[in-house]
């Protein structure tokens, strides 16, 4: 037990999740602050409840997201947000997407000592992952990637009238018209852009909500690297 359980448990109540899930969640953060090979700079358990789960737990104000079935964690890092919907989301089965080996044995970990049965990683960029093309009916990324890239990343993976949601701070103008433009050609587009406050005093805090309108073509996905190195940009 870690002196972050009691915002746990108002965390769960707030997100109307079973008050056993704040210890499941609480065991998560312990191992982010015993494990030296946690992927996380934020170790201390009363910061990561904001900062990790919190903000994790914040995506559920979307419907589209409690609604998802299949979820695919994008750059799935130390399991934030993966593992923290896993654990919201029971009926759903998550992909923690991530190509860097030490992360997937960390997760692979974690999960199990967590009892997520419906959460595992895959050991593969987004853009070279031919199972996960066209099976999913969400994808989230938070911290990974600007706008463009993530809606480039997601929509081959989509099925149709499937959403991406993704974590932002402050709106960036010219991030988001490069964005649109990458939904524009991948079969997108932008739902809403929602502010959230996922715990007192953070600063902006946003999720872009985008849904696959259409068939993604069939360029893609471009080769891995290419959306970051050649990215979508909106034409002056």
């Amino acid at each position: 037990m870690t002196v972050a359980l009691p915002r746990l448990e108002e965390l769960v109540l707030v997100h109307d999740l079973p008050i056993a899930a704040a210890a499941r969640l609480d065991l998560l953060l312990e191992r982010f602050a015993t494990d030296p090979q946690a992927p996380t700079t934020v170790t201390a358990p009363r910061e990561g409840a904001d900062v990790h789960v919190a903000d994790s737990l914040v995506a559920l104000e979307v419907p589209v997201v409690r609604e998802a079935r299949r979820i695919a964690d994008l750059g799935a890092g130390a399991g934030v947000p993966g593992l923290v919907l896993a654990l919201a989301l029971p009926e759903a089965t998550v992909g923690l997407v991530e190509s860097v080996g030490k992360k997937c044995d960390f997760m692979a970990r974690t999960a199990e000592a967590m009892g997520l049965t419906n959460a595992a990683p895959v050991a593969r960029r987004a853009e070279d992952w031919p199972d996960g093309i066209g099976v999913h009916d969400l994808v989230t990324a938070r911290a990974l990637a600007p706008l463009t890239a993530l809606v480039e990343y997601a929509a081959p993976l989509l099925q149709e009238g499937g959403h991406l949601c993704a974590w932002k701070g402050q709106r960036d103008p010219a991030e988001e018209a490069d964005g649109a433009a990458a939904a524009e050609a991948t079969g997108m587009a932008l739902v809403e852009v929602r502010a959230v406050r996922p715990w007192p005093g953070v600063e902006a805090r946003h999720l872009h909500v985008f849904c696959k309108i259409s068939p993604t073509p069939p360029r893609f996905p471009r080769r891995p690297g290419m959306a970051r190195k050649r990215p979508i940009v909106a034409t002056s």
